[in-house]
């Protein structure tokens, strides 16, 4: 497999803290990679610098071919839009947008029609099952479901990575599992390549890949 990721000696310092140094790895496609850590160790920023979130402040991160690293605010928003989806530990669902227009979010700066853009998030809502609660609010659904609504949100572009950020993080143990098992469906049946954070040592050893951080440093590979 070919590798979409290559980062090399990617450094971060946030105030006072480094919180990456010199790490460097390598994404192929198809992976389900795991980066793990405790709180603190770098590995939300870490998710950050690889999916064009944040700048680093030394090294360089070549996705798909492209470097990423020397691109502007405007030019790494419009890549992100096209190449990655991100799903978050929070949700960050619009309270007052249905299920449905919450999945179409992403596509609104397209300029499509409507029809169009639903059809695509309908589709997207039943590759993680929730085609059963489009018309729901956030404030009906379960953690779980919230959670498959990000996760869908993050696939409605047919992004070339999903990153997910402690996705199982406020999720009770049973529904965590059942979260990662999607991840691990879509990963295995559509051969999507994930990068997850997680602190989680049982969800952790059920990626493929697991690297481990520590103070801004990979410990193992």
């Amino acid at each position: 497999m070919n590798e979409i990721i290559i980062a090399r000696n990617l450094s971060k310092t946030l105030g006072s803290v480094k919180a990456i140094n010199a790490v460097s790895l390598d994404v192929k496609e198809g992976d389900f990679l795991v980066i793990q850590g405790s709180s603190g160790s770098g590995k939300t920023t870490l998710l950050s610098l690889l999916s064009g979130l944040d700048k680093a402040d030394a090294g360089e991160i070549k996705f798909g071919g492209e470097d990423i690293t020397s691109m502007n605010e405007d030019d790494l928003a419009l890549f992100r839009r096209k190449n990655v989806g991100i799903v978050f530990q929070s949700y960050n669902l619009i309270p007052t947008l249905n299920v449905l227009e919450n999945i179409a979010l992403p596509l609104f700066p397209e300029g499509s029609s409507k029809e169009k853009m639903f059809e695509r998030a309908k589709a997207a809502a039943e590759s993680v099952g929730l085609s059963h609660r489009l018309n729901h609010y956030p404030n009906e659904l379960s953690g779980g479901e919230q959670q498959r609504v990000g996760l869908a949100r993050a696939l409605i572009n047919n992004p070339k990575v999903i990153f997910a950020d402690e996705p199982t993080g406020n999720l009770d143990t049973e529904t965590g599992q059942k979260m990662m098992n999607l991840f691990k469906s879509l990963n295995k049946q559509k051969g999507l390549t994930i990068v997850m954070v997680t602190h989680d040592d049982g969800l952790a050893k059920e990626a493929d890949r697991l690297i481990k951080i520590k103070d801004g440093v990979v410990t193992n590979e």
